[in-house]
């Protein structure tokens, strides 16, 4: 029997170390990263950021998440820890179904290959088999709306385009657990009216959305809970109905 979709985050903690003016060569650099965050704070030059300070969180199938908070409270570090990029310094991360982290859409994709490489290389970093990929092809090649341009490499089709084909490989895949950095909108005003459709479709069929944004309306529209984070200290879950008592306190 497989586990019910769930986020559990434990005494979360992650730091970064950031290197100052004693750091002279990329070999003493690249020594002192591999010593690890702890053994570094001691070294001349290097200075440790705390970029989430003790978080806990607890979500379950239908929880619809909004993150508020400044630039650089940590919103973005907690996503990309949720999606598994980052190593918890302290604390545990348990994550049980599929992630599928929309958070940087130009990830994966090759310039000098074509559009259809694309959406299988993408696919497959998204973690669908090969037989996934092809069971969706021309679904996603038509949504895409780039025709015959799908067989050309990517470096020869414009900005929107190329984010029409970015958008449609990402949001291809079947997903328990959706982490998003601000709601995505690219393309045209007709392409915008597709990807949120699809985008809805997507949230709705996850078990789970997480969702950074700094439009309050939005996170009223597709969140039911709200947390926000200061300084990489995160406040309790609460409902999204109590957003404008979380965003005075």
């Amino acid at each position: 029997m497989s586990h019910p979709v769930s986020i559990s985050v434990t005494n979360l903690t992650i730091r970064f170390p950031v290197y100052g003016v004693d750091a002279k060569s990329l070999k003493k650099h690249l020594a002192r990263v591999t010593v690890g965050g702890r053994l570094a704070s001691g070294m001349a030059g290097v200075t440790e950021v705390t970029a989430i300070s003790n978080l806990n969180l607890e979500l379950k199938a239908g929880d619809r998440l909004g993150l508020i908070g400044h630039n650089g409270s940590g919103k973005t570090t907690l996503l990309r820890a949720l999606s598994g990029a980052y190593e918890p310094d302290e604390g545990t991360i348990d994550v049980h179904g599929r992630i599928a982290p929309l958070l940087n859409l130009g990830l994966g994709i090759d310039p000098s290959a074509t559009g259809y490489d694309n959406i299988r290389l993408r696919g497959r970093i998204a973690g669908l088999s090969s037989k996934e990929v092809d069971e969706r092809m021309d679904e996603i090649a038509e949504f895409t709306g780039l025709g015959p341009f799908l067989a050309m490499p990517v470096k020869t089709y414009s900005a929107g385009m190329q984010a029409r084909l970015a958008f449609a490989a990402a949001t291809a895949v079947e997903a328990d657990v959706l982490l998003m950095d601000e709601w995505i909108s690219v393309g045209d005003a007709d392409f915008q009216k597709l990807a949120h459709k699809r985008l809805l479709n997507l949230v709705e069929r996850a078990g789970i959305l997480v969702l950074a944004s700094h439009d309050l309306d939005l996170l009223r529209l597709y969140c039911n809970k709200v947390m926000r984070m200061e300084g990489g200290v995160a406040s309790a879950v609460t409902d999204i109905r109590k957003l404008e008592e979380l965003l005075a306190a």
